[in-house]
């Protein structure tokens, strides 16, 4: 399945916008990721196992908050981080 990797993130996937990934879960492609561009899924995956506040996970439109959130192989997922400042 397709994943969407934002513009923040793109220097572990040698700047690609979107990368291809295999898993039954969110949790099994982050970690798919992780072994094809390592360091990746710690930048969206904390010590404890959940998805970061300052991450937004979307699968194929709907937001997913956990990493046991199934797909299918014909998924989109889009990794978003949330933007702050003043």
């Amino acid at each position: 399945m397709r994943v969407r990797i934002p513009t923040p993130l793109r220097s572990y996937t040698a700047e690609a916008a979107s990368v291809e990934a295999a898993g039954a879960t969110v949790g099994e492609v982050l970690a798919d990721l992780d072994r094809r561009f390592p360091g990746l899924a710690f930048r969206v995956v904390d010590e404890q196992g959940r998805i970061r506040q300052h991450m937004v996970v979307w699968v194929d439109g709907s937001r997913c908050r956990d990493l046991s959130t199934p797909t299918d192989g014909l998924d989109e997922i889009v990794l978003m981080q949330a933007l702050s400042g003043g």
